[in-house]
C-alpha cells in the first residue's frame, strides 16, 4: 500500500531532524545554509507545519540531496522494483500537486517522478534545485507550461522539455483541467 499523504509529514519531519542531527548542525546552521527560517525548520520537524515543495528543495540542497533523495530517507529504503501501490505520495500544501515517486534509488542515478498539477496551480522553483542534477518533463496529459528564466516553453499531451542551464523556474497549469507530468532526474 502507499504512504498515506498524511503519514508522509510526520516521516519529513522525523527525517530533516535526523539528517540535522547527524550532520551536528543547529536550526540556526540549517536555516543559514538552506535559506528557511529557524522557526519554519523547527515548526516541520515538530510536524506542526507542511513544508512546500521550494523548502524542501531548499532543505534537501542544504544538505546536498535532491527533493526526491530526502523523500526517500524519509520515506524508506529503495527497491529495485517500485510497486505503483507502494511507491510514496505527497502533496504540496502551497500549490495543492500530487507527487509520486515512481523510482529512486541511494545507489542509482536515475529518479522518476509523476507529478499531477491542479489547473490553475504552479510551483517557482530556485535555480539552487537544480544544480546537481539533469532533467526532461514529459507531459503524459494536460498542458503546461514552464518558465526558465527567460524562456517560455508551453507542452501539450506528449510533449518533453529537457532543463538547460540552472536557472529559477516557474511550472504552471493554466489550463482548464488537471496537468499530469513524469519528470525524470539524472545525478550529475
Amino acid at each position: 500500500m502507499s504512504t498515506s499523504i498524511d503519514d508522509s509529514g510526520a516521516q519529513i519531519a522525523r527525517r530533516l531532524r535526523l539528517e540535522r542531527d547527524t550532520r551536528g548542525w543547529s536550526l540556526a546552521e540549517l536555516a543559514q545554509r538552506s535559506g528557511v527560517s529557524k522557526a519554519t525548520i523547527s515548526k516541520i520537524e515538530r510536524a506542526e507545519v507542511s513544508p512546500t515543495a521550494v523548502i524542501l528543495l531548499r532543505l534537501a540542497g542544504a544538505f546536498d540531496l535532491t527533493l526526491a533523495g530526502l523523500l526517500l530517507r524519509a520515506e524508506g529504503d529503495g527497491q529495485r522494483l517500485s510497486r505503483a501501490a507502494e511507491q510514496p505520495l505527497w502533496r504540496d500544501p502551497a500549490s495543492g500537486y500530487l507527487r509520486r515517486q515512481v523510482f529512486c534509488r541511494p545507489d542509482h542515478p536515475l529518479e522518476l517522478v509523476q507529478v499531477e498539477m491542479p489547473a490553475g496551480r504552479s510551483v517557482a522553483l530556485p535555480a539552487s534545485s537544480y544544480t546537481r542534477i539533469r532533467q526532461a518533463i514529459w507531459v503524459r496529459s494536460g498542458e503546461l507550461l514552464i518558465v526558465e528564466g527567460e524562456e517560455r516553453h508551453q507542452l501539450g499531451a506528449g510533449d518533453c522539455l529537457g532543463f538547460g542551464p540552472p536557472c529559477d523556474v516557474t511550472i504552471a497549469n493554466e489550463g482548464a483541467g488537471p496537468c499530469t507530468y513524469l519528470v525524470a532526474l539524472a545525478r550529475t
